[in-house]
């Protein structure tokens, strides 16, 4: 009887280590931000001092945290490439031809928003690139998006130089003649945009290029000093 007392006390315990076996109840991240949210947590318990294994991070999880990242990157990409033509080949120097300098900043930045939001976002959650599970995930996160972005800023800027040599005056005539009493109109309008058609494209890729890279660097630096930061205060210490 005591023994069945005994065990069931310890059964009880509220410092006995809880591990659920069942996969359904394990919550996955579906986007960056519940990503970002669970390296928060992770964070929070490597903060503490608690020396984590890497191996606790599973295979499967690492691989959700760099799918995540590639999705980001996708539909980043996605939409500069579909605002970006928008923009600059059609509203630019066709219906907004009289504004002035800030509106013209202001309005040829909505491409780029998920760019930057994102990018941001990523930049953000190097402060808590500190121990092995944050490390992790950070470094899959940040990989699959970065592999994305590059991907496509390659892509990029490949179509627009395919599109630029194949642009002859016979081939957009042929395109153009489909379009009725409109095809003279859409011809020289191509013509008009045709001289922007790849800096538009370098400066697409090159964006692509800083974002998928930048986050990489933020980590780095910051990881820098926070070591630069435990040397200096251990040597106060041993002083």
């Amino acid at each position: 009887m005591a023994r069945g007392r005994d065990s069931g006390k310890g059964t009880n315990d509220t410092n006995a280590q809880i591990i659920t076996t069942d996969n359904g109840r394990i919550y996955k991240p579906q986007d960056l931000l519940s990503a970002i949210s669970e390296i928060q947590q992770f964070y929070v318990i490597e903060s503490k001092g608690q020396n984590i294994p890497a191996e606790f991070l599973a295979l499967e999880r690492t691989l959700d945290f760099f799918k995540i990242g590639m999705k980001s990157g996708v539909h980043e990409g996605l939409a500069l490439v579909l605002l970006f033509p928008v923009f600059h080949f059609y509203l630019f120097p066709f219906v907004f031809q009289r504004l002035d300098t800030m509106s013209h900043i202001l309005f040829g930045g909505i491409p780029y928003l998920a760019l930057i939001i994102n990018t941001a976002m990523c930049s953000y959650i190097s402060r808590y690139y500190v121990g092995n599970i944050t490390r992790k995930g950070i470094n899959s996160l940040l990989m699959g998006r970065a592999m994305s972005l590059l991907l496509k800023a390659f892509l990029v800027y490949v179509v627009y130089l395919i599109l630029f040599r194949v642009s002859t005056p016979e081939n957009i005539w042929k395109v153009a003649a489909h379009c009725g009493s409109r095809a003279e109109k859409i011809y020289y309008g191509f013509f008009e945009i045709k001289p922007h058609l790849l800096p538009v494209a370098g400066e697409s890729a090159m964006l692509m290029v800083v974002a998928a890279i930048f986050p990489y660097g933020s980590v780095y630096f910051l990881d820098l000093w926070h070591r630069y930061r435990l040397k200096r205060n251990a040597k106060r210490i041993s002083a």
